[in-house]
């Protein structure tokens, strides 16, 4: 397979988006110059420069953009050329209203904002293949282009058009999809509420109805959806495949739960030739580390666990949320360390130079308001020092030690209206779960349902409402070869057209699991039950009871009170060589980790000694070596075990027995052969 990482870059990727449109050329040479000084080995370039490049229909700029690559280029910094499809220019617009995206209300938005594209345009497409050819054509050889950035951010901060072009395109796909007007009526269960449709020309986008409208229907235009902003992209990388071979594409996800619900990665993995992804401390009180860790492990499994590049985040705060606060000392170098410990093959930021006009004017960047004589700055320095000294873990990959299951198209599903309680919610199972495992210095590979997971001892399903007969019959499978299996309550319930399964809950997952559900009984606000387990001990759980029948499983908890009282709780089945674990209840993650401690003794996962909670280690292994990351993201020194002595590469020193990490540090050894 072709090398598929940046051409041209020996060293870690470090930098950020540059946008030198945004400011006089008198700037740009004190722009290279501190971009050396920072240790900078990358820019992405031209994201947002459609306007600029092709300021009249077919009348091309490019004076520009070729002073300002061969700038960097002589100043031995590398290129993330962008295609600026992400914003069509004002003139476009002007001469095609329509490929303005409508809303599910009808409501035609407006220009002046960024990723207002009706996807299924045909003016928007054709605009966006010209502009990129022009592009590929113009720079495919130039010696600063390390690699091509199409479009930013799709499926934010629309990813769905309801307008009549998008309409016909629906049903183009539907008749792909389907083969027949009959085999979406099964698929739709159109029976139900008389929607029956007897040709395509009948069947629209789910726009806004006076109640629910169909469920098999929304999950299907979520589908297209997705699919439509995924042509789109590979129209525009195949272009560039064509004129600029050998350069990889790329397009910057958003994986993590807490930023993007819009896109279905799995799929959006096989099309890029390198992983690239965006991350932003979201400060809704939660431990903003634990997101951090859980986004670089999801991105990297959407790379198939190659090395994968972080192409966005923040030196300090952003200015998107309702508050904005900064990071503290050491806070950007431990984000940034902690991506790079979980795959990623540098860290780059949004973006080089703080902005003085437009809508993130109050974003963070690496060259700040303040100037170089700024906190931000000389850690901004240091950081770009730390990572050149990392250079030689390039290649390598992070270890895991266990898998999570997880499926955006499960979670569109779920989503739907009219579920047993709002209470429930995919995004808090998946956290809490994760939480649960980093707690036991756990690392996570994420895996689709119908993935090839032999390779985990312990493999956990915090929310799979959707469940295909396929994914079912894989966790069988996984369980009956050996393997440990955790699922958590409303899972295996629907197939992949939110169709209930046959026969009893939880459909998919009855076998695997060894039981039934006669009934579900969901908590009210504020209410809460315990479940008893050995020893007498009982565990506090909230939002979601079941009336569970046991076909094989074994009770380990049961509940002590509420709607379900007496009954089972919490399951353990033996199938085969393996054992399958279920958990009928909402349990927080200091609860949940009770559960997961039986589990991972199945599993023979023995626990980690010596780690205080919120020390994060993670390995990286390659033909270069083992290298071992310690994060404290603690206000206390920490000492972490060695197994092996090696050298700390950070401060160049040897280490062996333990290794010492000051507050608020990170430390990076690679350990003896």
């Amino acid at each position: 397979m072709p090398d598929m990482t940046p051409q041209g870059l020996q060293r870690l990727a470090f930098g950020g988006d540059y946008n030198p449109e945004q400011w006089p050329e008198s700037v740009w040479q004190e722009d290279v110059r501190l971009m050396r000084e920072a240790g900078v080995t990358m820019v992405s370039v031209g994201i947002f420069s459609w306007a600029l490049l092709e300021p009249e229909p077919g009348a091309y700029d490019f004076g520009w953009l070729d002073r300002i690559l061969d700038l960097l280029h002589e100043h031995g910094i590398r290129v993330d050329l962008g295609t600026p499809t992400v914003v069509p220019p004002a003139w476009f617009y002007r001469a095609h209203p329509d490929a303005l995206p409508v809303s599910r209300e009808g409501v035609r938005y407006s220009f002046g904002s960024r990723g207002a594209i009706c996807h299924s345009s045909p003016a928007y497409r054709a605009a966006a293949a010209a502009i990129t050819t022009k592009l590929a054509e113009r720079y495919a050889g130039h010696p600063a282009l390390a690699l091509w950035h199409v479009h930013n951010e799709y499926g934010v901060p629309v990813s769905a058009c309801y307008c009549d072009t998008c309409a016909a395109h629906f049903r183009r796909w539907l008749d792909r999809r389907y083969g027949s007007v009959d085999a979406v009526n099964e698929a739709w269960g159109t029976a139900f509420w008389g929607q029956r449709y007897t040709s395509y020309e009948q069947i629209d986008p789910p726009r806004l109805t006076p109640t629910v409208g169909n469920p098999a229907q929304q999950l299907d235009y979520r589908r297209f959806a997705d699919a439509t902003l995924r042509e789109n992209f590979v129209a525009e990388r195949d272009i560039l495949h064509r004129l600029s071979p050998g350069v990889p594409v790329t397009t910057n996800f958003m994986t993590a739960l807490s930023q993007c619900d819009a896109v279905d990665y799995w799929a959006w993995g096989r099309e890029v030739d390198l992983v690239t992804n965006d991350h932003y401390l979201i400060t809704d009180g939660r431990r903003t580390h634990v997101n951090l860790a859980m986004a670089a492990d999801l991105t990297r499994s959407v790379a198939g666990g190659a090395p994968w590049l972080l192409l966005e985040h923040s030196t300090s705060g952003v200015n998107w949320q309702p508050r904005n606060p900064a990071k503290r000392p050491g806070e950007m170098a431990r984000n940034s360390l902690g991506h790079v410990a979980r795959g990623s093959e540098g860290a780059m930021f949004f973006q080089w130079r703080q902005s003085r006009r437009g809508a993130e004017k109050f974003h963070s960047s690496m060259v700040p308001h303040a100037g170089t004589d700024s906190r931000v700055w000389r850690e901004v320095v240091r950081l770009g020092a730390d990572l050149d000294s990392l250079s030689a873990l390039r290649g390598t990959r992070t270890v895991p030690d266990v898998a999570m299951v997880w499926d955006w198209q499960s979670w569109w599903a779920q989503n739907l209206e009219w579920r047993p309680t709002e209470d429930h919610d995919a995004r808090e199972r998946a956290d809490s779960f994760y939480e649960t495992l980093y707690d036991r210095h756990l690392t996570v590979d994420f895996a689709h349902p119908e993935s090839d997971l032999t390779a985990y001892p312990l493999v956990v399903v915090p929310a799979l409402y959707l469940a295909t007969e396929a994914a079912g019959r894989n966790l069988r499978a996984y369980v009956e070869r050996g393997g440990t299996l955790v699922v958590s309550y409303f899972s295996g319930i629907v197939d992949e057209h939110d169709a209930v399964h046959p026969g009893a809950y939880p459909g998919a997952l009855r076998d695997v699991l060894g039981l039934t559900v006669e009934e579900w009984s969901p908590l009210g606000a504020g209410e809460s039950v315990r479940i008893a387990g050995p020893g007498g001990a009982t565990l506090p759980a909230d939002v979601w009871t079941e009336f569970v029948v046991e076909r094989g499983a074994e009770p380990v908890w049961t509940y002590a009170d509420g709607p379900a009282a007496g009954r089972p709780a919490v399951t353990r089945h033996r199938l085969g060589r393996g054992t399958a674990w279920y958990v009928s209840t909402r349990l927080d993650a200091a609860s949940l980790d009770t559960i997961l401690a039986g589990a991972c003794e199945d599993a023979g996962i023995t626990p980690r000694g010596g780690l205080p909670r919120d020390v994060e280690v993670v390995r990286r292994s390659g033909d270069s070596g083992t290298y071992l990351f310690a994060l404290n993201h603690t206000a206390r020194d920490a000492k972490v075990p060695l197994e092996a002595p090696g050298t700390e590469l950070l401060q160049g020193e040897r280490a062996a027995g333990h290794l010492a990490v000051p507050a608020g540090s990170v430390r990076v050894v690679r350990l003896d052969s």
